[in-house]
């Protein structure tokens, strides 16, 4: 497992991409991202991408959730 300060700096840096990422609209920055820190530290590099990969498949699942549950209203006739 990596070092935490690794980690730590990995999710602030992966908060920080998706928040750029979101922003300008370039849904693939994440990889050129983590192309710079492959450059130089390997270990970071995956540690940020697990960070990126992680956060972006949460967020699918909590879409995937609640699309879930707006259909079944819906066909439920409960409204939303």
């Amino acid at each position: 497992m990596a070092d935490p300060v690794v980690v730590e700096m990995a999710n602030k840096l992966a908060e920080e991409c998706l928040a750029v990422q979101s922003e300008t609209g370039e849904d693939r920055l994440f990889m050129k991202v983590g192309d710079v820190l492959g450059a130089s530290s390997q270990t970071l590099e995956e540690a940020f991408l697990t960070a990126i990969r992680t956060r972006m498949a949460n967020d699918q699942g909590r879409k995937f959730l609640a699309q879930t549950l707006q259909a079944h209203r819906a066909q439920a006739g409960g409204g939303e």
